[in-house]
């Protein structure tokens, strides 16, 4: 152990240009410390086995969230783990990640986020350590994401984790309006159903601005049947979104034009189709090789930040349920069900097992069973085991402290003969122990 700890400490004060050059490799943060540990010979430890392992695990297996998401977790030190949520997004708008670390934690953390693809690896699509623990990225295609919360070796303390959605498009196209002033969304039936609406109208007065909702090129003006008046704008981000705007009543720009977001393009009218209606945009936007795509991704105000939670702060804490019941995969009661391949596979928790709290969120607390599985119960339905031991008994003879409930587990301490401890719960047939310091760990009494 002396060995790992110095051998670690070693690799998390490496240089803050190493770090920075990191971040312009190929590789990321997560994948270079890895490396790192591969070098000083700890990936065939104990230690850098589980924790290669448990990156590879959060993978495999994550918790299943709803965006806006906020959670406060825990690192427990000396038992490397990852945590790691699912959630759903949609092409075009942007995920927004932060991290912060409680007072007095400093320990190298690494956020990765991945396309979850059915069938193969999750493809990775943003990552972030210590450096800068609040970063963007915007989705591409409607689908499924994963994030990988992973601190380094050793590491240990409290961070609040929260996840967002924002607009993919840096400004609303109407000048002083939100999403709010859409009133005719994608899909909609057109010409009695021979046709679908590819974008949305925002309506406004005629003679309100159209502005560039991103830096680009104008690509395209004109006059046609259906659009009336209409500018295309490409965006210059190097994502192929080719914007549309139309029903103009007048055009303020020409083509070849640089525009910067927020700049004037046109007035809100409603020419061409629209001569029949009320004055509004018709805003769209086309992807090179995939045609129209929805656009109110790319605008719809963010939602309201997730609230953090409330009530005692029980992380690091062990907990035991009121009664029994069963692990959930995700924080909300039936949202994340899921069907057949897809469906989590639910786990019985015995009212005697006791559960790390490794997290809060809202009304739940995230919790790891003795063999390593995590998912969320409800607050209100556990008792701190500290204050409610099973019972409390006087030690027979001198007995290790084993970081499992397996006999070939590893021994972390031991109690000497005589000792008073309290038994705070029960799994495979091992009894937790708390000592009069604190001391906690497993034994077969």
């Amino acid at each position: 152990m002396p060995l790992l700890l110095s051998t670690a400490l070693l690799i998390s004060s490496c240089s803050k240009q190493q770090s920075l050059q990191a971040l312009f490799q190929k590789s990321t943060p997560h994948q270079a410390y890895a490396r790192q540990l591969a070098q000083a010979g700890l990936a065939q430890r104990p230690g850098g086995r589980a924790w290669l392992a448990a990156a590879g695990q959060a993978l495999r297996d994550s918790l299943v969230v709803a965006l806006p998401f906020a959670e406060t977790g825990y690192f427990r030190p000396g038992n490397p783990g990852a945590a790691s949520y699912r959630y759903a997004v949609r092409a075009g708008e942007q995920v927004h990640i932060s991290l912060s670390l409680g007072a007095g934690a400093s320990a190298r953390v690494f956020l990765d986020a991945f396309e979850v693809v059915p069938g193969a690896v999750p493809a990775p699509l943003a990552s972030a350590d210590t450096l800068a623990l609040d970063f963007r990225y915007q989705a591409d295609a409607d689908g499924q994401h994963l994030l990988r919360v992973q601190p380094e070796l050793l590491a240990a303390g409290r961070y609040t984790l929260r996840v967002n959605r924002e607009p993919g498009l840096s400004v609303f196209p109407v000048s002083g309006r939100t999403d709010a002033a859409v009133g005719s969304f994608w899909g909609a039936d057109r010409d009695g159903g021979a046709r679908r609406h590819e974008g949305i109208d925002i309506f406004a007065s005629r003679g309100t601005p159209v502005v560039a909702a991103t830096a680009g090129v104008i690509t395209r003006t004109g006059e046609t049947p259906i659009g009336g008046r209409v500018v295309w704008l490409a965006d210059e981000a190097g994502r192929g979104n080719h914007i549309y705007y139309a029903h103009l009543d007048k055009q303020l720009v020409r083509p070849g034009q640089r525009v910067n977001a927020g700049d004037t393009l046109g007035l809100v009218g409603n020419t061409g189709n629209a001569r029949t209606t009320t004055p509004h945009l018709h805003f769209g936007i086309y992807r090179s090789g995939q045609g129209a795509v929805d656009p109110f991704p790319f605008v719809q105000r963010p939602g309201a930040a997730a609230p953090l939670p409330k009530g005692p702060d029980r992380r690091g804490e062990f907990v035991r349920l009121r009664a029994d019941a069963t692990l959930r995969p995700g924080p909300e009661p039936g949202k994340s069900k899921g069907k057949g391949k897809n469906a989590p596979r639910a786990i019985a928790l015995s009212k005697q097992l006791p559960l790390l709290v490794v997290g809060q969120h809202g009304a739940a607390l995230r919790v790891q069973t003795p063999t390593g599985q995590i998912g969320y119960v409800l607050a209100q339905a556990v008792l701190v085991a500290t204050g409610n031991p099973l019972r409390r008994v006087v030690l027979p003879a001198l007995t290790e402290l084993l970081t499992a409930p397996a006999a070939a587990s590893s021994a972390e301490g031991a109690l000497a003969a005589r000792t008073s401890v309290a038994v705070l719960g029960q799994a495979a047939g091992f009894s937790l122990l708390r000592g009069p310091r604190g001391e906690t760990g497993w034994a077969d009494i």
